[in-house]
């Protein structure tokens, strides 16, 4: 048995708030080294090698790019690994290991080029649909936002939603399983209440802390105020807060997370909130920048953000984008592409540019000045974007149903058909486009299911892709 630290939770709400350092202990369990779910299958070999995948998108900034891919080629299909619950977040890859988050509040570790278990650390019970008050849209919930590795700590960070409504912090030893720490984020307020919050954004790391954003369930039930909170990767210390400064709703829930700039700031968007037309503004439907102890520094917001409010048209479907020039880029549920200088986001109808792009959802991946757009009324959309020149150019767009979140490598893009129903009863589709024109090079289907804003992780010119059932390894090079 592994001891742990159960820090206390953090208390009091405001804009930013700090809580007491924990004092309390518990014993943490060993890991299982049982695979619940059913044997791999095909029983393939994945290719194995390539650069880590340690968080979201690959790096702090969310690029979505693998490095040392070899070039793209033929799909197919190396392993599938039923675990214990569906998989949400992307996988890690950190050496020989895989490392997955289900939804039955499990962590595992799979031997990446084969694709059995070689741990596993289940932290909790997750809530039931029964206990979610007619909310939400992942039953059961447990574990949805992509985990994220330290390597100076050797452990792996999560966040996990357990019975009575907690959201637990976890730290796991990538070698062992052992569940080194726990600790509680939640502050409920009456404004903010754990029962209708979701931990559905990535994690980030920066700064020596563990960052973790807040939304709300599935048709924004309920009392709750978007936010991010940050917990020392030691465990102790006090934890640190940001609120939407909304009376209601302001969620953080794009799924790949605050991104973490050059200087150490991080990057979010943020959705709709209370305030609609004459009402004062109140932080909602932007990109806004926060510094490492959860200041906010600067922020955008369209002209229109009372209209957005009022019908769902806010940019928190997606993240914002950190272009080379001091660019920043997002597109939003409403279809309209802001263009943003990264050194004066300029607050309200602040944008150099805007044009029609596309209604996205999920995380897009840049490379260099191009961004690859997540497009749900429409396909995969690259879009070339300079504020030094105000310029916004859409490139390509790929083949019809390409919506999940990008990844690119081994001169493609790798994106997902992902079904809109969530219910894993059809088979999606993994594409290989060409990264200069859009052409479909190669695709592949996958039987298992994905869930919404589908996403995958790349290395050594594998594909690991989140499913319904588990992970599947996708050989394309």
């Amino acid at each position: 048995m592994v001891a742990a630290a159960l820090l206390a939770a953090c208390s009091g709400g405001g804009a930013a708030t700090s809580s007491a350092p924990a004092t309390s202990a518990s014993t943490g369990s060993s890991p299982s080294t049982v695979n619940p779910g059913g044997p791999v299958s095909p029983g393939g070999t994945a290719s194995g090698g390539g650069a880590n995948w340690p968080e979201f998108g690959g790096n702090p900034a969310r690029t979505g790019v693998a490095s040392g891919v070899p070039a793209a080629g033929p799909l197919t299909t190396a392993w599938a690994a039923p675990l214990d619950g569906a998989v949400y977040g992307q996988p890690l890859v950190i050496g020989d290991e895989l490392i997955a988050a289900t939804e039955n509040d499990s962590v595992y570790a799979l031997n990446r080029a084969t694709g059995k278990t070689i741990w596993r650390a289940n932290v909790g019970t997750p809530v039931p649909q029964s206990a979610l008050n007619g909310c939400g849209d992942i039953f059961p919930l447990g574990i949805t936002g992509t985990p994220v590795y330290n390597a100076a700590t050797g452990l792996v960070y999560a966040v996990a939603e357990v019975t009575g409504y907690q959201h637990v912090l976890v730290a796991v030893d990538a070698a062992t399983g052992a569940v080194k720490l726990r600790r509680d984020l939640d502050s409920p307020t009456a404004a903010n209440q754990p029962a209708y919050n979701q931990q559905r954004p990535a994690l980030a790391i920066d700064d020596g802390r563990v960052y973790a954003a807040f939304g709300g369930l599935f048709g924004d039930c309920g009392a709750y105020q978007g936010s991010v909170v940050s917990a020392p990767l030691t465990g102790d210390g006090p934890l640190t807060r940001w609120l939407t400064p909304t009376s209601r709703e302001g969620a953080v829930w794009g799924p790949g997370g605050p991104v973490v700039g050059p200087n150490g700031d991080l990057w979010i968007s943020i959705g709709n909130g209370a305030a609609e037309s004459g009402a004062p503004y109140d932080g909602s439907d932007s990109v806004t920048e926060l510094s490492p102890d959860l200041q906010r520094l600067a922020y955008f917001a369209p002209s229109t953000w009372a209209a957005d409010n009022a019908n769902d048209k806010d940019l928190g479907s997606t993240q914002p984008v950190l272009a080379p020039g001091s660019t920043v880029f997002i597109v939003g549920k409403g279809g309209v592409g802001y263009l943003l200088n990264g050194t004066d986001l300029g607050g309200i109808g602040g944008q150099v540019a805007q044009q029609s792009i596309c209604r996205a959802f999920g995380t897009a991946a840049v490379s260099g000045s191009t961004v690859y757009e997540p497009c749900r009324t429409g396909p995969l959309t690259a879009v070339e974007v300079s504020a030094a020149d105000k310029t916004i150019k859409v490139l390509w767009q790929g083949p019809a149903g390409t919506d999940g979140s990008p990844v690119v490598g081994g001169g493609a893009v790798w994106v997902t058909e992902y079904s809109q129903s969530g219910s894993g009863s059809g088979s999606g589709t993994l594409y290989e486009l060409n990264q200069a024109t859009g052409q479909v090079e190669h695709q592949i289907s996958i039987s298992q299911g994905m869930p919404h804003f589908s996403t995958l992780s790349l290395s050594g010119g594998t594909a690991y892709v989140s499913t319904l059932a588990g992970i599947t390894a996708i050989n394309g090079a």
